[in-house]
């Protein structure tokens, strides 16, 4: 799990991909912490992106380094948000500070519960990261 938190921090953006019933939608996102040994991310219930995963929780991310490597993550995301949850995403990003706040009803945090994570280099070399 650190090494693909390391990637998508280094990364800084990464494109995480939900469904809407048959219609995929992918969005950039920038947010990732290590929470309970699980990679772990946050979003607004107000928007999409929350109601797509309640709908179906099942998702992919991918994610590209300065030298053209690659990782790409799938899986499935469960909810997290607890008050301890929220205050870590505040504390790892203060900048949110601005927008929620712990027990606001808005910021959601969920985690990838299982999934499967692969970097890939410009050669075609491939590595499985552990989760």
């Amino acid at each position: 799990m650190k090494e693909a938190l390391k990637f998508l921090q280094k990364a800084g953006v990464f494109y995480l991909a939900t469904a809407d019933g048959d219609q995929p939608h992918v969005r950039p996102m920038g947010f990732v912490m290590e929470c309970g040994g699980k990679l772990a991310f946050m979003t607004d219930n107000t928007m999409a992106l929350c109601k797509q995963l309640a709908a179906n929780p099942k998702i992919e991310l991918t994610a590209i380094d300065k030298d053209c490597n690659t990782l790409r993550i799938c899986g499935t995301v469960k909810f997290a948000t607890t008050p301890e949850t929220q205050k870590k995403v505040l504390e790892v990003m203060p900048a949110l500070a601005k927008s929620y706040s712990v027990g606001d009803g808005k910021l959601e945090v969920f985690y990838l519960d299982d999934g499967k994570a692969v970097c890939s280099s410009m050669s075609g070399e491939k590595k499985e990261l552990p989760l």
